[in-house]
C-alpha cells in the first residue's frame, strides 16, 4: 500500500510502498479516506520508542471492514498511521461518525477541540468573564475562542505571534480583540485588550507568554496550561500567582470511552454554534509539503485526501 513513511529520526516523510497491516485481535483494519495532521504528530514521530520505518500517524476518517464510517485518533498500532491507504487502530479508539458530519469536522473536533473544551470547562467560565487564549491562531486556538464564547464569556481575546493570522480571527468575529505578542510592552497590550484584566487564560504555549499573561489577569483568575510550544521551564515569581490559580491539564489522558463522549458532544456543539476552522487540504502524494507546512506553523488544520 502507499503511505507517507518516516525512515529515520528527524527525516521528513516520503510517499512510497509500505507493508500492509494485518488483522490483529482487539484492533480494527481501516481503509483511510481522510487523514489529519497536527503538531503532536510531528513531535511524536521523533519521540523515544518509535521504531523506523513508520507511517505518519495522525488522526483520520475511513471505513471499517463492516462498512461503518469511523473516526480514529492518532493512536494507530505502530508502525501504522493515518497517512496511508490502510491503518490498524485499537478497537476502543474507533468511533462511528454520524451521517451528517463531514470528514474534516470529525477530525478537527477530535484531538484539537478536545484540547480546548476540557480545560475551558474546568475553568468554570462565568457569564460575562473575559477569556484570553494564548496561541490563538492554530486550530485548537481558533476552536477555543469560539467555545469560550459559547460557555458564556463576555469577551474573548486571542494572542499569538502572527499579526496577520490574528487579524483574520478578528475580521471574522472569532475573536473580539487580538494581541500580537513580542511588542514593546505585551503586558500593557493584553490589559488594554481586556479592558483591565482577564478572568480565564487558556495557555497553549507556556514559556514567556504564560508568565506575561499572569500580569494581565484579575484576582481569582484561572490559568489553564495545556501546551509547551514556547518553552517548558519557567522563572516564576510566586507573587504573580497569588490570588490566582494555575492548572496543568493533560487533555488526552482519559479513557477512550470518555474521549468518545466528549467528541460526540463537540460534534453537536460544532453544528449548533457553527464553529469555524481554517483548513489546508492536501493529497497523500503531497505529504512532504503538508509536513513542511505543519512544521512552519500553518494557522490551520491540515488534512489530506487518501486516494486508493
Amino acid at each position: 500500500m502507499r503511505a507517507a513513511i518516516i525512515s529515520e529520526r528527524n527525516a521528513a516523510p516520503v510517499v512510497d510502498e509500505f507493508r500492509e497491516p494485518g488483522p490483529q485481535q482487539g484492533a480494527v483494519l481501516i481503509d483511510v479516506d481522510t487523514a489529519g495532521l497536527g503538531g503532536w504528530d510531528v513531535l511524536g514521530a521523533y519521540r523515544l520508542g518509535v521504531e523506523y520505518p513508520c507511517v505518519v500517524r495522525g488522526e483520520g476518517v475511513g471505513r471499517a471492514p463492516d462498512g461503518r464510517r469511523v473516526y480514529f485518533g492518532e493512536r494507530s498500532v505502530q508502525p501504522f498511521g493515518a497517512w496511508a491507504e490502510r491503518t490498524l487502530v485499537p478497537q476502543a479508539e474507533v468511533w462511528n461518525v454520524p451521517d451528517d458530519v463531514d470528514d474534516k469536522t470529525a477530525i478537527s473536533m477530535g484531538i484539537a477541540a478536545t484540547g480546548a473544551i476540557v480545560p475551558l470547562e474546568k475553568a468554570d467560565i462565568q457569564k460575562g468573564e473575559k477569556v484570553l487564549v494564548l496561541g490563538a491562531t492554530g486550530t485548537l486556538g481558533q476552536i477555543a475562542l469560539q467555545l469560550a464564547r459559547g460557555l458564556g464569556a463576555g469577551k474573548v481575546v486571542g494572542a499569538a505571534r502572527s499579526a496577520e493570522a490574528l487579524a483574520r480571527l478578528k475580521a471574522r468575529g472569532i475573536a473580539d480583540e487580538v494581541v500580537a505578542l513580542g511588542g514593546a510592552d505585551d503586558v500593557a497590550a493584553l490589559k488594554e485588550a481586556a479592558g483591565g484584566g482577564f478572568d480565564v487564560v487558556l495557555d497553549l504555549v507556556c514559556g514567556q507568554p504564560m508568565l506575561t499573561s499572569l500580569k494581565a489577569t484579575n484576582w481569582g483568575a484561572r490559568i489553564m496550561t495545556i501546551g509547551t510550544g514556547a518553552g517548558r521551564k519557567l522563572d516564576l515569581d510566586i507573587a504573580d500567582l497569588l490570588f490566582r490559580s494555575l492548572s496543568c491539564i493533560g487533555t488526552g489522558q482519559r479513557p477512550p470511552a470518555d474521549r468518545e463522549q466528549i467528541w460526540l458532544r463537540l460534534l453537536k456543539i460544532a453544528r449548533e454554534q457553527s464553529i469555524q476552522v481554517d483548513y489546508l487540504d492536501y493529497t497523500l502524494d503531497q505529504a512532504a509539503q503538508a509536513w513542511a507546512a505543519q512544521v512552519a506553523g500553518p494557522h490551520a488544520k491540515i488534512t489530506a485526501t487518501i486516494k486508493r
